[in-house]
Parts: structure tokens; sequence; C-alpha cells
């Protein structure tokens, strides 16, 4: 069994800060899962173009206000508390952050937790 608390995970490797966003990284690929659980928060104001070609990312609004877009079709879909999107075709979206957004994520396969995202906004290839 793993029992971990948010408040252990903050001021530790595994809580990663950027200048668009907090990533508080709960569970990762050490666990042996299958999968990473993140506490994410995207700063208000803030626009991430991201695309994960290597991963599968579930995302679970719990508070704020946002949108997210499909950059291939231009679909926008508002987004905020009790809202799921999923990336199940490793689609390039672009998040927009109209307040503090704190989205629980879900990685597969599951992230290290050292990962840093490339030029074109996605993580390398497990292994």
């Amino acid at each position: 069994m793993i029992v971990r608390t948010l408040a252990s995970i903050l001021d530790t490797p595994s809580h990663v800060k950027g200048a668009s966003f907090e990533s508080r990284r709960i569970l990762l690929a050490a666990d042996g899962l299958g999968y990473s659980l993140h506490d994410t928060i995207c700063k208000a104001g803030s626009e991430q173009l991201l695309e994960y070609k290597n991963h599968v990312e579930t995302n679970y609004v719990i508070e704020g206000k946002g949108q997210v877009t499909n950059v291939a079709t231009g679909q926008v879909w508002p987004l905020g508390p009790g809202t799921v999107y999923v990336l199940d075709h490793h689609e390039a979206h672009l998040l927009r952050a109209e307040t503090d957004l704190r989205i629980i994520c879900v990685f597969t396969p599951a992230l290290t937790g050292q990962e840093k995202h490339d030029a074109s906004g996605s993580y390398p290839a497990p292994g």
C-alpha cells in the first residue's frame, strides 16, 4: 500500500515549479504502477502550448477557470471544476488559465518526475 499526502511532496524534488505552473508529482514511475499522478496548478493568465507525443494524459479540473484548445482543429472547451479532458491521441493543445487552475493529471506511461518539456511541449519517451 502506498500512502502519501500532498504536504509530504511540497518543497521536495517532486515539487516542480515553472513560470506558468507548479506540478506536485505524487506518484511516479518508481512506484511501479504504470501511471503517474500529479496535482498541478496552472497559474492565472498563463498559456501553455503542449503536446505529449509519448504519453496519454488525463486531466481532471478541481479548481479554477480556463480553456483548452485542440491546436489541429481549433476547437475550444471551457474548463472548470468537474471537467475532465483526455489527450488520448497525443493532441497538441493550448491550455489557458483565466484563474489559477488546479488539475489532477494522470500520465500513462508513468513519468519519472525528472522530465522537462522539449521545444514541442512534449516529454521524452520512457526508457
